[in-house]
C-alpha cells in the first residue's frame, strides 16, 4: 500500500499538517507522520525518527524553506515518488535537488488535492 508522509506534523489541531493527517485518513490514504514531538493525531503516531518509516510514495511538506534545509538528504534517501510543497513551503533550491534524483515536485495544497479528487 502506498504511504504518504506528512513532514512537519503538529499535534496542534489548528495546524494545516494536523488537518492534512485527518483528511488523508478520511480519504483512506495510508498515512505516516514526522514532527518534532511524538504524539497521536487520530490513530497516526507522529514519529521523531525518520529511520522508522515504511516505504513512502508521497511526502507532503509542512516546513518553511529555511527549516527544510536540514532535511534535504533525509527526504531524498526516502526515495518518494513525489514531494508536495504546500503553501508557504515553496523552495526552488530543493525542487532542483529532488528533480536530480527523479523525484516529482508538486507545488500544490494537499487539502485542495484531496477535496477535488486530484490526490
Amino acid at each position: 500500500m502506498q504511504s504518504t508522509l506528512v513532514f512537519g506534523a503538529s499535534l496542534k489541531p489548528n495546524r494545516y499538517s494536523n488537518l492534512a493527517i485527518k483528511r488523508l485518513l478520511e480519504n483512506n490514504v495510508n498515512t505516516v507522520a514526522f514532527g518534532l514531538k511524538t504524539g497521536l493525531v487520530d490513530e497516526v503516531q507522529i514519529k521523531t525518527n525518520l529511520s522508522e518509516l515504511p516505504k513512502i510514495h508521497t511526502v507532503t511538506l509542512y516546513l518553511n524553506p529555511e527549516r527544510q534545509k536540514q532535511y534535504y538528504d533525509s527526504i531524498i534517501v526516502l526515495k518518494p515518488r513525489r514531494v508536495i510543497f504546500n503553501p508557504g513551503t515553496e523552495n526552488p533550491e530543493f525542487y532542483k535537488l529532488l528533480e536530480k534524483h527523479n523525484i516529482q515536485v508538486e507545488v500544490s495544497c494537499t487539502l485542495v488535492l484531496l477535496a477535488t479528487g486530484q490526490y
